[in-house]
């Protein structure tokens, strides 16, 4: 990479949802930090869109529907303060870059939130996978990108918390050293 690549508009995203897409199920957390340090850092709990929800997904994660319908924030105050907090840590006339471990899954229910209910995606429609990012550096097949494999190798086998914030921390530390490595 040029030496004139910079860190300080990517921002590292992770999401919990109740199922696998945006237009049937919810968005519940997210979590997002800066690659830059000292790391910045942003997470809000959502109250549902809708009841639906896929078992195995609430399982993963263990965010309650009913939990959040009381205590989360209304879906379009959550955006908001999302899109704020990105304005924020973002330098002035730079876009910010959304990165995420299996960008596509993430990246739709992003842009699908903030296209409902703030009518734009600060992001655009780009994001960085690091799968991919992790095939394209280290030559590596896409069944050896996996999170076990990649935190194996990067973070001593720490497993993903399914913890909206936790987790997009972990991404941004893999990221950084899969990039550092010559």
């Amino acid at each position: 990479m040029p030496s004139a690549f910079r860190f300080d508009n990517i921002i590292s995203v992770d999401v919990e949802t109740a199922g696998p897409n945006p237009g049937q199920y919810a968005l519940l957390s997210i979590g997002a930090c800066t690659l830059t340090d000292p790391r910045q850092t942003f997470y809000v709990e959502i109250q549902p869109s809708n009841q639906d929800f896929v078992s195995e997904a609430i399982a993963v994660h263990g965010l309650s529907l009913d939990t959040l319908a009381v205590h989360g924030l209304p879906p379009s105050e959550a955006m908001q303060n999302f899109a704020v907090w990105l304005k924020g840590v973002v330098p002035a006339g730079r876009r910010p870059q959304f990165l995420a471990f299996n960008a596509p899954f993430d990246w739709m229910f992003v842009c699908d939130y903030f296209h409902r209910y703030l009518g734009y995606n600060p992001f655009g429609h780009t994001a960085i996978d690091i799968k991919a990012y992790t095939m394209g550096k280290t030559g590596l097949s896409w069944e050896e990108t996996s999170w076990g494999k990649i935190a194996g190798r990067y973070l001593g086998n720490r497993q993903l918390a399914h913890h909206a914030l936790q987790d997009a921390l972990d991404q941004a530390e893999i990221f950084q050293k899969i990039f550092s490595e010559a």
